[in-house]
């Protein structure tokens, strides 16, 4: 017996793409996640979308908790479907959304990793800029410490959205919210160098797009690039550049690295919330935690017993 599952999906993902303007990496994660619950609807001879209730779902849940599925992921597959059957609901093809009274598994709270200065000026100076590569490298590692972006956003940008004059840099976010990130003068000049030497080279003869960041490699058939960097790219180039570290090192760690450097710093909550583009600062708390080294310094400078004498004393 065929179901309807696949031209379902089908409608969603055009729904996404036409009306929510949702960028692809989106819409590829969603269709994952709804694949894998209709495998697991068609496992237990499910046909159709209206026979799901919030048992089935609570089911599904807890198939994915015994596979060993972190809880994160699972509030990502369950977020997929609660956003499908509110399409459905829209379109009036089932009456009610049963995902809407289903519960999130708890995260456990968690301090987000992040690097040291070091690590991250490490990571950051590792390209060799007698190269192109290097030089676009280099430019991206920047961005993603010095303005905190996330790897989507890095390469989905394109020439016209950075301002020099400013050192300002127009982003497309989560949901499609524009929102306006700042670099310092080492990033800036970073980027300057890829723009006026790297790039060019890298797209040799290639027809020029409107990129930030574009690939260039080889196969056995010669030289390839001129193309957009995908995420997957992106990420196997931050990986070159961290092998042999003792730590995992991922592209959100920079993000994490950001965020949690500026508030060691003195940063406001609600500043690096909007160079974060979060929309609740809810989100932006977790980076309220302080690193040990700046943790000592504030409590040798706030109680009174702690600091030092002076040589009188």
């Amino acid at each position: 017996m065929r179901d309807d599952f696949d031209r379902h999906l089908e409608a969603f993902r055009n729904y996404l793409l036409a009306e929510r303007n949702a960028s692809p990496y989106t819409v590829r994660n969603y269709k994952a996640s709804l694949e894998r619950f209709f495998s697991f609807l068609r496992e237990g001879k499910i046909r159709s979308l209206e026979k799901v209730d919030h048992r089935t779902l609570r089911g599904f849940l807890s198939r994915l908790m015994q596979q060993g599925t972190v809880k994160s992921s699972i509030n990502r597959h369950l977020s997929a479907i609660r956003s499908f059957y509110r399409y459905l609901v829209r379109e009036e093809m089932i009456a009610t959304n049963p995902a809407a009274v289903t519960v999130s598994p708890k995260l456990d709270k968690r301090l987000p990793s992040f690097l040291t200065v070091a690590e991250a000026k490490q990571i950051v100076e590792a390209p060799d800029l007698s190269k192109p590569q290097g030089q676009r490298d280099r430019a991206m590692l920047e961005l993603l410490y010095a303005a905190g972006l996330r790897i989507s956003e890095l390469v989905s940008l394109n020439i016209d959205q950075v301002n020099f004059i400013t050192n300002e840099i127009r982003v497309w976010g989560k949901g499609s919210k524009e929102r306006v990130v700042l670099i310092g003068k080492p990033a800036a000049a970073a980027l300057q160098n890829y723009l006026n030497r790297g790039r060019p080279r890298l797209m040799g003869s290639q027809k020029d797009n409107d990129a930030l960041f574009i690939s260039h490699y080889e196969n056995k058939k010669g030289m390839h690039g001129g193309e957009r960097l995908t995420v997957r790219r992106a990420q196997k180039i931050l990986k070159k550049y961290t092998l042999g570290m003792d730590k995992r090192i991922y592209p959100h760690m920079l993000r994490h690295t950001f965020a949690t450097h500026l508030l060691d710093g003195g940063a406001d909550l609600r500043v690096v919330q909007e160079l974060l583009g979060h929309a609740h600062l809810s989100s932006t708390q977790i980076y309220t935690h302080v690193t040990r080294s700046q943790m000592k310094k504030i409590y040798n400078q706030a109680h009174p017993m702690a600091r030092e004498k002076d040589d009188d004393g």
